[in-house]
């Protein structure tokens, strides 16, 4: 069992930058693939970025060249760092974890969730 823990939502204007972090407990982190989603009112949850136990990165292209994932296998946390955010970047963004990674893999490659960080980003 995994524990994620997702931290750093808020309000930000437009061309603004956040750091969401999550902590992962409960199991040894470094065996799972770690990713980031969101989900906007009204719309479908969707893959924003995933790491692999190697450092490899996925990236959604509509954030690709401003949003970074970034691991800490001696913390246990995951990071995504956002930068020039866009008022379509707006949603509830949610921590994965799972064993499987795969350069698109959605959410059924991921068996724990956070409860979901709002980001919100005002024009």
């Amino acid at each position: 069992q995994v524990q994620l823990v997702e931290s750093g939502g808020g309000l930000v204007q437009a061309g603004g930058s956040l750091s969401l972090s999550c902590a992962a407990s409960g199991h040894i982190f470094n065996v799972y693939a770690m990713a980031w989603f969101r989900q906007a009112p009204g719309k479908e949850r969707d893959l924003v970025a995933s790491i692999s136990q190697n450092e490899d990165r996925y990236y959604a292209g509509s954030v690709k060249g401003r949003f970074t994932i970034s691991r800490d296998n001696v913390n246990n946390t995951v990071y995504l760092q956002m930068n020039s955010l866009k008022p379509e970047d707006t949603a509830i963004y949610y921590c994965a974890a799972g064993l499987l990674w795969g350069r698109r893999s959605g959410e059924p490659a991921y068996k724990y969730w956070g409860q979901g960080t709002q980001v919100t980003v005002s024009s």
